[in-house]
């Protein structure tokens, strides 16, 4: 299943039509969590600062078991890659107080 995972994330970043790929669930510390190695596999640069700000934000909305998330932001490439848990929560959050409020920016800074 990882190999698939992998090229499916290849074969997006590789579309010259898709500017941002983004990743929900997988990012914990389970067994069947594998997005996060998956990812970093993938990544030509990352963005460290998303993760930590998603943490961040989910330590104030849930106490300490945001230390278990492991989303991650980076590039493949000009293509953005941002993960987030699966949880409906936290997929809000990062929407809402992350990615829409920076995606324009991020998209203007990859592109130059």
């Amino acid at each position: 299943l990882g190999d698939v995972y992998k090229r499916q994330v290849q074969q997006f970043a590789n579309d010259t039509q898709i500017d941002a790929i983004l990743i929900t669930g997988g990012t914990g510390i389970a067994q069947r969590d594998r997005t996060y190695e998956i990812v970093a596999q993938l990544l030509t640069q990352e963005i460290p600062g998303y993760g930590e700000l998603f943490r961040y934000l989910s330590f104030k909305e849930i106490g300490p078991a945001a230390m278990l998330s492991r989303a991650q932001g980076g590039l493949i490439e000009k293509t953005i890659v941002l993960t987030m848990p699966g949880s409906p929560g936290a997929v809000r959050l990062a929407m809402e107080q992350l990615i829409l409020p920076e995606l324009g920016h991020l998209l203007q800074e990859c592109r130059r």
